[in-house]
């Protein structure tokens, strides 16, 4: 019987409407790489894998060819986690290693990820895992520009699969592509479409701590503040990116206040905070990734990617007045 981790991944597969979600979640449930995975979605029928059953559990969870579980979520989504912990916990299924919610379309990721903070049983067992959006290469880019909550996937999200590519031309398929650099410059960009497309890549969450694969010198790319005004259909966003760096080392009981404090009071406009560290007394630098009021834990990087050993926060915030963070953010890095 496989070990059960301590803090079991809870992955995010969103994107807009019609841009290939469900295609993308039938690959990854076909992928042997991840047998150990339990998915939940909001019906069985909507994905096809009536071919795929091995058999019915209970009315709500069904086994797969592939060793994957399902369940559908028919009430609270933060109920559903528990009755997957709980039918874990007895041996009423396999001890899968990771979860993958698939949202629907027009869904805010933002209360989909603060469940596993807000309730205090899955705060212990459960732990953010990566964000995956998908994004329409046709229609995408009008998308992101008519919908907030279509500007919101994508700015949240840790790896962007771009879907129906060879549907479309150079010149969109650049626009787009410079857009979700605006919105995202961090997230891995993968094509759905591409020969060598690993789905199981997307759940990859070391893969945005490797330091060859990071966008810039400094670790965290983003060196322009951006900005995105949504005002169509009653819709309005205001997202900016901008970077915080401070020369000497951080003390890291001082930040983790500082850290705690911001998300605690202005958590719904902080979008994502990520950021590369020089922490007091430690030689290597520590990476540091939150989303709203969820704070992935730390993670110590092999080494520093080049020799500026500055640290550096990037933030991506909505209507958040950036200088008050910078602000506050020196205050306590001075103490």
């Amino acid at each position: 019987m496989a070990e059960i981790p301590q803090f079991t991944p809870v992955n995010l597969l969103t994107g807009f409407l019609g841009s290939g979600k469900t295609t993308l979640l039938k690959r990854l449930l076909s992928d042997p790489a991840l047998s150990d995975t339990a998915v939940l979605i909001n019906e069985f029928g909507e994905i096809g894998l009536d071919h795929d059953l091995v058999e019915q559990v209970d009315g709500d969870m069904v086994m797969l060819q592939s060793g994957c579980v399902c369940c559908t979520i028919r009430g609270d989504l933060a109920e559903a986690l528990r009755a997957l912990h709980e039918r874990r916990e007895r041996g009423a299924m396999p001890a899968f290693q990771r979860v993958v919610i698939e949202s629907t379309g027009l869904a805010d990721p933002f209360p989909i990820l603060s469940t596993l903070k807000a309730d205090s049983v899955l705060r212990h067992h459960f732990r953010p895992g990566n964000v995956i959006t998908t994004v329409d290469a046709i229609n995408g880019l009008g998308q992101l520009q008519r919908y907030a909550e279509s500007s919101r996937q994508v700015v949240i999200a840790d790896q962007l699969v771009i879907t129906k590519t060879d549907m479309t031309n150079t010149a969109d398929f650049d626009q787009l592509l410079a857009q979700l650099a605006r919105l995202n410059p961090d997230a891995v960009v993968t094509c759905a479409a591409d020969q060598g497309f690993q789905p199981a890549s997307v759940l990859d969450e070391t893969i945005n701590l490797i330091s060859d694969s990071l966008q810039s010198q400094s670790g965290f790319y983003c060196d322009i503040p951006n900005a995105l005004e949504n005002g169509e259909n009653g819709h309005s966003a205001d997202f900016r990116s901008f970077v915080v760096t401070v020369d000497q080392p951080v003390d890291w009981t001082a930040f983790g206040i500082w850290l705690t404090m911001l998300l605690n009071r202005h958590g719904q406009q902080v979008i994502r905070v990520k950021g590369i560290l020089n922490l007091e007394g430690e030689d290597r630098p520590v990476a540091i990734h939150g989303v709203q009021h969820l704070v992935h834990p730390p993670v110590h990087m092999a080494g520093w990617p080049s020799d500026d050993r500055r640290s550096r926060l990037v933030f991506i915030v909505d209507g958040l007045e950036t200088e008050l963070i910078r602000q506050s953010f020196e205050a306590f890095t001075a103490l």
